[in-house]
């Protein structure tokens, strides 16, 4: 372990000729965008070769030291690294978090892991599912569990295997589990949704929870997923009764003439930007009755007043720089989203020279003007300042608030970047307070790993590394210390709370 603070590998890194790095850009952006999860099946993906040319350029910055060796871990003085947990009966790709009491929930696409967190030094495994389904994006709510199944399966069994979307008897959607025993999780309902679920967002009532799914890419051929696939799957949970659970409503968020419906078109009337068939990811606001959905070439903010029929306040476009809306965060008053953009689709080397500050980046927006009359107005872009490999896959992925009263804190995954401690307090002008990362797992190819997320609950950061496991960080800041007096019983990071209610 590597403690940095001024060092070069600190400063904005230069890696590589000029004629490599704009090479790479220029097959970026001549494969279109991906979507957000290139290889749609339940395996890890396959490492994607690079020239000798980048594999000598990634050697000789670990020699050079402007980039931590293979696996080396470097940090920021302000945090620390407190352990890691390998994965281990999942072996597959590592996805999203969420907590509740001294528990943390980890999705991983064979299944998922729970782990008591009571001494965030040392967690213990509680349980392990198996329950195969990219990509397994999971929450909790109560006694229970929600987890994404975005991959077509013989049937929505936890035993079902790969089985092609053209076939009418495939399945898709939404499965529910029981957690009141956390050591013995029970399968208890599953609902189709249209196009599967790749996110899904909880809106919490007292009697129900509804579920906001997100899924995307229909095509004519697909039985379960016809185009225009415009809009999101609205589930209603009974708690008293899941096994009840079902689709109440799918609102059109993008309405228009023609197939595609209204969102984005894309390609080629806007390059190298996602049509807009579906939202990739939602996060929503209870207490102010809002949420800002990631829709592949849209940011949305709308309404969640009536839960069954979210109303669109305001729709933006960034058809220069933001190549696949992938998610939001608010702040804590309600009035700026940060949005990502998952440029390359999380499998790509986007954190380099070539590809440059504002593009697989986070865009910072402020809400203006009141009511059904507010509008998202863009102030500037944050990336993180350090650049990586050739080698390793990095873009902006799932991050989550810190709370301090007063300042817009977040800290945020960027897969192989590793972890970003950042200010937003100045939309304008954002700024990196605190990092953490390993060096690259490989130089000779490109190998999917680095942290899917990385979210603050109650005073410890806490990452799903795709390849590497589970990493408990602490954050000590003086900036943010405050934080550590804020404590949840729940945390679903695209059901914002209200921290300071």
């Amino acid at each position: 372990m590597t403690l940095l603070q001024d060092s070069a590998r600190t400063r904005r890194r230069r890696l590589g000729v000029a004629s490599a790095a704009a090479g790479l850009l220029a097959a970026l952006l001549a494969a279109g965008p991906a979507s957000a999860t290139p290889d749609p099946g339940d395996g890890n993906k396959a490492p994607k070769s690079v020239s000798r040319t980048v594999e000598k350029q990634a050697e000789a910055a670990i020699a050079a030291g402007d980039i931590p060796g293979q696996d080396e871990v470097v940090h920021s003085a302000n945090i620390e690294h407190l352990t890691n947990i390998p994965k281990d009966a999942l072996p597959g790709t590592n996805s999203d978090l969420a907590f509740q009491g001294k528990y943390a929930f980890a999705g991983n696409y064979d299944g998922f892991r729970i782990f008591d967190i009571s001494d965030p030094k040392a967690p213990k495994t509680v349980a392990q599912v198996l329950c195969p389904g990219s990509q397994n994006d999971i929450t909790v709510s109560g006694n229970l569990l929600f987890l994404s199944t975005d991959s077509s399966r013989s049937d929505n069994s936890c035993a079902s295997t790969t089985q092609p979307a053209t076939e009418k008897s495939s399945w898709e959607g939404m499965k529910v589990f029981d957690i009141s025993d956390k050591r013995n999780p029970k399968y208890v309902a599953a609902v189709e949704t249209a196009c599967g679920s790749h996110t899904h967002t909880l809106v919490p009532e007292k009697k129900n929870v509804y579920v906001y799914v997100s899924s995307y890419s229909p095509s004519a051929t697909f039985p379960d997923c016809q185009p225009p696939h415009d809009g999101i799957s609205v589930i209603k949970v009974p708690r008293d009764a899941p096994e009840k659970a079902a689709v109440v409503g799918f609102p059109v968020l993008f309405p228009g003439e023609g197939p595609d419906g209204g969102g984005n078109p894309g390609g080629p009337t806007n390059p190298g930007v996602s049509k807009t068939t579906g939202c990739h990811d939602i996060t929503v606001l209870p207490s102010k009755d809002l949420a800002a959905g990631a829709c592949m070439g849209d940011g949305i903010l709308f309404s969640i007043k009536d839960p069954e029929h979210p109303k669109v306040i305001d729709q933006v476009q960034d058809n220069v720089n933001f190549a696949f809306w992938h998610s939001a965060t608010f702040n804590q008053k309600a009035n700026k989203v940060v949005f990502t953009d998952e440029l390359g689709g999380g499998g790509a080397a986007t954190c380099n020279a070539a590809v440059g500050p504002d593009r697989g980046a986070d865009g910072i927006y402020d809400i203006v003007g009141k009511g059904d009359q507010r509008k998202l107005v863009f102030k500037s872009y944050f990336k993180i300042p350090r650049h990586q490999a050739d080698t390793e896959n990095c873009v902006a992925h799932n991050g989550s608030l810190i709370p301090v009263k007063g300042k817009d804190i977040m800290v945020q995954a960027w897969y192989q970047g590793g972890v970003s401690v950042w200010d937003f307090t100045d939309s304008a002008q954002p700024k990196e307070i605190g990092y953490f990362e390993r060096g690259p797992l490989s130089t000779d190819a490109i190998r999917t790993g680095g942290s899917w997320s990385a979210y603050y609950y109650n005073g410890y950061i806490y990452s799903n590394d795709i390849a590497k496991g589970f990493d408990v960080l602490k954050l000590s800041d003086r900036r943010t210390d405050p934080a550590q007096r804020v404590r949840m019983d729940e945390l679903n990071v695209q059901t914002q709370p209200d921290y300071f209610a």
